[in-house]
């Protein structure tokens, strides 16, 4: 048995506790914030609710097998998944709205037909046909793998190319390329924009391959858990505490940097002088934060091109419309606006009441230039008509709160891995340069979202357990 600490309790530190507990480690998580869940977090006042992070789970098949391997109730019996329907409307620039179901690939291109007019749908299938064959491609090697020491392969774009005559292409398109030259102009590219944009990924300069981002979406559907995400991010918690995970949060969870001896991970220094020693230890946060090294000829952390987010909490008189949509995005010449409106009466202090998020990207660190809450309630009345005569008052979240929350330097907050662009859009190894210590979380193999963050459990359980051999969950 290994004393194993992990740093940090965000959810992709806590996926790999849970799973190195139940592998008979002992194992204890040093959290310097006063709870866990990390990005996941909640901001409660006046009877309201909101996420801080997240507010919809992809791939929840990631946590299911998380909850299937490490004990015997599944993640149904502990939080309850919901599956949004209408997966997202579009409010484009020019007015024009554009609702798209839930997994259902013949369902969305009948509405874009109807949308767009005859031909839009085959279109978008095609562009998502080619983006399942980029998912198909890349996968395993992308997430269900450590990161292969020849990871310069996952350079290549896999989008498939499209051929076209007289044209000779000199290098892969990007993904706002791709929208352009297969889906066209007349709002239809913007669909396959903005899904990317929402993650905080640029499409001028993404490779076509973030298209498999939305591909994921339509295929394995959007959920939302009831209570909010925080209430997955309680019952990761709870699994962890079923499994004898110790956890030490506040000041004495403050860790200050990684020790070595003899050439390899030691323990931990606090804050307070105190040292913990451990036979490996899990860096779950930002890696920057504690000098920590890529492997050697691994891809570096990534640094200041990962975007942040502001965010608007809404508290608004009034009940949700039956009709209302659980996501839309709000297309404009400046940002991207993602508005989630919960039909969940644990978001709000009663049924005459009713609570929304309202979100943008950002540049982190920014403490000025980027969207205010002006702009951004300009934009979220898109979406809910007649917001600024319900709204009782709203609560501010900025890249500086983030970081805060999560430790994140300028509170950014990374976007899933992508294969293409040389390599740009991945993340470093789950080993690095010093033997016995691991990455975990988002700014780790396979990078940032609920569901890649929860497969780094998977991938450093497996490094320590089985070590360098292990090649990925069969």
């Amino acid at each position: 048995m290994a004393r194993i600490a992990v740093i940090g309790a965000g959810m992709g530190a806590m996926a790999t506790a849970a799973r190195l507990a139940v592998a008979g480690h002992r194992v204890t998580v040093y959290e310097r914030g006063t709870t866990y869940g990390g990005a996941v977090g909640r901001f409660e006042r006046d009877g309201f609710a909101f996420d801080t992070g997240p507010g919809l789970l992809h791939l929840p098949a990631v946590y299911r097998d998380l909850f299937v391997k490490t004990g015997k109730r599944p993640l149904e019996d502990c939080a309850e998944l919901v599956q949004v329907d209408p997966a997202v409307r579009h409010v484009l620039a020019d007015g024009r709205e554009v609702t798209l179901p839930n997994a259902s690939r013949g369902a969305a291109a009948a509405v874009l037909d109807q949308a767009f007019g005859p031909g839009a749908g085959e279109r978008w299938s095609g562009v998502l046909g080619r983006a399942r064959d980029a998912w198909d491609a890349t996968r395993r090697p992308l997430l269900e793998e450590p990161l292969r020491p020849d990871w310069q392969v996952l350079g290549r774009d896999p989008y498939p190319a499209v051929r076209r005559s007289g044209l000779l292409r000199r290098r892969p398109p990007t993904l706002a390329e791709v929208a352009g030259r297969e889906l066209g102009g007349d709002g239809l590219g913007e669909l396959l924009t903005g899904r990317v944009r929402a993650y905080g990924v640029d499409p001028a300069t993404a490779p076509a391959a973030a298209a498999v981002l939305p591909y994921m979406e339509q295929t394995f559907g959007s959920w939302y858990v009831r209570g909010g995400l925080r209430a997955l991010a309680t019952a990761v918690y709870e699994r962890c505490l079923e499994r004898k995970v110790a956890f030490v949060f506040g000041a004495d969870g403050d860790v200050r940097e990684v020790l070595a001896r003899g050439g390899r991970a030691a323990g931990l220094r606090l804050a307070d002088g105190t040292e913990a020693e451990a036979d490996f230890v899990v860096c779950g946060v930002d890696p920057r934060q504690l000098g920590v090294e890529s492997a050697p000829g691994g891809v570096p952390a990534r640094g200041a091109d990962t975007a942040s987010r502001v965010t608007l909490f809404l508290a608004l008189r009034g009940a949700r419309p039956a009709d209302a949509v659980h996501r839309t995005l709000v297309h404009s010449p400046g940002p991207l606006v993602t508005v989630l409106r919960p039909d969940d009466p644990a978001t709000r202090p009663d049924a005459d009441h009713e609570a929304v998020t309202v979100s943008a990207v950002c540049a982190p660190g920014r403490v000025a230039g980027g969207p205010g809450a002006g702009e951004l309630l300009d934009l979220a009345e898109r979406a809910v008509p007649g917001l600024r005569e319900r709204l009782l008052w709203h609560e501010v979240r900025t890249p500086a709160d983030v970081e805060a929350a999560t430790g994140a330097l300028g509170g950014a907050v990374p976007p899933p891995a992508l294969a293409g662009a040389d390599g740009r859009g991945l993340y470093p190894s789950n080993s690095t340069a010093l033997p016995g210590l691991y990455l975990a979380g988002g700014w780790a193999h396979p990078g940032g979202g609920l569901a890649h963050a929860g497969m780094t459990g998977a991938l450093v359980s497996g490094l320590i357990v089985e070590g360098a051999e292990f090649r990925g969950s069969q």
